[in-house]
């Protein structure tokens, strides 16, 4: 069985030759290059239709016993093809073979054979090309997630907190400019520089944040009926990110697990409170902002992990320092989860 699927990845390859090369990638002079053992090779030039019909006619257990190939034994591939071209050297044939199990690729095409039982089962597969992994790419990328933070106890600070967090509606907002350099197959270091918007909604509507003497001042309003607090924030950001593909690594493309770990450090563009009340006598609702961004840190910084699945990766990130300056706010650090766009 093994012989034929040779002799198909021959014909497929002529098949290639001849009607499936796009004009960006030629063989220079119509030269089939075929490569076997350490350091051995086959060329074949084709000029014309009859020495086609003259490579159909060879004799496939004579090709056979002259490549005398030898799969490579941890990972049990071999490329058995290659064509020279303009732009390099392009793969259009590979085996691997695992026990009773052979399967072959031929551009983009794969068959597998299993011997494994009483029958023999041949199955066909279109659209299995592999995605080219290039050194260097830029990409741009939105995160949107949720915040929260952690007090001094390294605890979510509960609902009696005047600045304990409602989970909906605290979103943190990124838009990344990235740019990935590889550094093996599978793994990368990725740049990144953009913006981050923080916002905390406060689960505690009655509580107001205002500017105080030297801090910012939780204060209870008793005087209206609040619908909204919170405060929010804007960082520049810039990050570096150390990222493994284990889909790369294993031929698998956007199909395998990914992981991602690294810095950032941003500076604080601005921050404001916000409050949404209606007076207890009646009305429509009044909005009161106040300028607190004096009392949180002009600089952030922590540390950034992301994983994904296929095409869905998440993010979170956690601040090593803390959100607003010493002595002007409580002792917080922040912590956010999402989701990668």
């Amino acid at each position: 069985m093994k012989k034929y699927l040779l002799l198909f990845c021959l014909l497929g390859l002529v098949q290639l030759a001849y009607g499936r090369m796009n004009d960006d990638f030629m063989v220079q002079n119509d030269t089939i290059i075929v490569e076997f053992g350490k350091s051995g090779k086959i060329v074949v030039f084709v000029d014309n239709k009859e020495d086609f019909e003259r490579l159909k006619g060879m004799n496939i257990n004579q090709i056979i016993r002259e490549l005398d190939l030898v799969v490579d034994e941890k990972s049990g591939e071999l490329v058995v093809v290659e064509v020279q071209g303009k732009k390099g050297t392009k793969e259009v044939v590979r085996v691997r073979e695992d026990g009773q199990e052979t399967e072959v690729n031929v551009g983009g095409i794969r068959v597998t054979v299993d011997e494994t039982g009483g029958d023999t089962k041949v199955k066909v597969q279109t659209g299995t090309k592999k995605r080219s992994d290039p050194p260097f790419r830029t990409y741009f990328n939105i995160d949107l997630g949720i915040n929260n933070y952690l007090d001094g106890n390294g605890q979510f600070p509960t609902s009696s907190s005047p600045y304990a967090v409602k989970g909906w509606g605290s979103w943190n907002v990124g838009l990344n400019w990235m740019a990935s350099q590889r550094i093996s197959k599978g793994f990368h270091w990725d740049l990144g520089l953009g913006v981050q918007w923080y916002n905390f909604k406060f689960e505690n509507r009655d509580f107001q944040t205002v500017r105080g003497d030297g801090e910012i001042d939780f204060i209870q309003r008793t005087d209206v009926t609040g619908f909204k607090s919170k405060i929010s924030a804007s960082y520049l950001t810039a990050m570096s990110l150390f990222k493994l593909d284990f889909g790369q690594m294993n031929d698998q493309g956007r199909k395998g697990f990914r992981v991602a770990l690294g810095p950032y450090a941003g500076y604080r563009l601005g921050g404001r409170s916000k409050y949404v009340y209606r007076p207890l006598e009646g009305g429509g609702r009044q909005k009161d902002h106040q300028a607190t961004g004096i009392y949180l840190n002009n600089f952030r910084y922590g540390i950034r992990g992301e994983v994904g699945v296929g095409r869905v990766n998440f993010f979170s990130t956690y601040d090593l320092n803390k959100l607003f300056q010493d002595g002007a706010g409580p002792e917080l650090n922040p912590i956010t989860f999402g989701v990668i766009f």
